[in-house]
């Protein structure tokens, strides 16, 4: 089997020595805004954030945008982040550089999560103790890496880092979410226990990253006749494949279509993810879906074309990447069913 099981690694030694701060630390992290893919791949380094500071006030500043996490995914960073900040106006024009930001506030840790010097600079004026950022290999921040440190290429890995190098150790978020337990009711009944639910998302944001139609139809039926039960997961985007695939797989189950409405599948990413928590596995393309099972915490077996998995991939609490590249080119039609299949076998195993 040709595929690759990813995990995250230690990369370097950061100084040790804590922040010393009397009293609940207050920390500011900066970002520029969240879309729903974007909140759902920083959901670990928020939990990191609140795993390595538990007692700290820890605000949320989104300056030039909106956020998922004041509305939509509101409820998974509910006790890990004490405010949130949005559309704040701040980080984009020189003539902040006059005029502190935030005044009248005063931070313990400040935490620049994005690189461009000019925002690094205007953030550099807000009064704190330590001020972390990798902007400019870390030329403005107080706190820097090692010699020799490599930054990583998935973004929630840099993340990592960054409370690496402000908290002075490795912590790995935990990837057991809280969710309203009237949403794991729901889930529960949608997918009752006792079979072995795999989930399948055919679907992608492009069709260059869409592993063709017809093999995930085929996996779903290796899975029947495995005596699992396949679970197809479909977003707004998809709504159309439902007659299709209805029809080309009578024994799967389609949750969000069964039970919701279109309209409550594109505004509530949190009844995937409590589906998620029901499945033993997932099988996503590179996508947005393939991030909100992975955040529920199960398994996924990630399928990747021209995009590069080692910036994009989903942080999974176990992941399996399989590449097109490794088949010859990076069509992801390259990549064959029994890889795929042989791959859901061996985490099927793992889980």
């Amino acid at each position: 089997m040709r595929a690759r099981t990813a995990r995250n690694a230690v990369r370097a030694d950061y100084p040790s020595q804590p922040l010393r701060i009397v009293g609940p630390m207050e920390i500011l992290v900066y970002s520029g805004l969240e879309l729903l893919g974007d909140g759902v791949m920083k959901l670990p380094f928020v939990r990191a954030l609140r795993k390595r500071w538990p007692d700290a006030h820890i605000t949320w500043l989104a300056g030039k945008g909106k956020t998922v996490y004041a509305n939509s995914l509101a409820p998974l960073v509910q006790g890990a982040l004490g405010t949130v900040l949005e559309d704040a106006g701040i980080g984009s024009r020189l003539a902040e550089l006059l005029r502190p930001p935030l005044v009248g506030r005063r931070f313990d840790l400040v935490i620049d999560t994005q690189r461009r010097v000019i925002t690094t600079l205007i953030l550099r004026r807000v009064r704190s103790e330590c001020f972390v950022s990798g902007a400019a290999d870390f030329l403005l921040s107080d706190r820097k890496p090692p010699p020799g440190y490599r930054r990583p290429e998935r973004l929630v890995d840099q993340l990592l880092d960054l409370i690496e190098i402000a908290g002075g150790r490795r912590v790995e978020p935990d990837h057991a979410l809280d969710l309203d337990p009237s949403l794991r009711r729901w889930a529960e009944a949608a997918l009752a226990p006792g079979p072995v639910y795999v989930g399948i998302a055919p679907g992608a944001g492009g069709p260059d990253k869409r592993w063709p139609r017809e093999r995930f139809v085929r996996l779903a039926e290796l899975q029947h006749q495995a005596g699992r039960v396949p679970v197809l997961f479909l977003g707004p985007a998809e709504a159309d494949w439902i007659r299709e695939l209805r029809e080309q797989a009578p024994w799967a189950r389609f949750p969000l279509q069964e039970d919701l409405s279109p309209q409550e599948v594109a505004a509530s990413p949190l009844m995937t993810i409590a589906l998620g928590q029901r499945l033993a596995l997932a099988v996503a393309n590179d996508s947005g879906m393939g991030h909100l099972l992975a955040a529920s915490g199960c398994p996924v077996v990630s399928l990747f074309g021209p995009t590069r998995p080692a910036k994009f991939a989903p942080s999974a609490r176990r992941l399996t990447v399989i590449e097109a590249s490794t088949y010859g080119n990076s069509e992801i039609s390259t990549i064959p069913l029994t890889a795929v299949a042989e791959a859901v076998t061996h985490a099927l195993a793992w889980a």
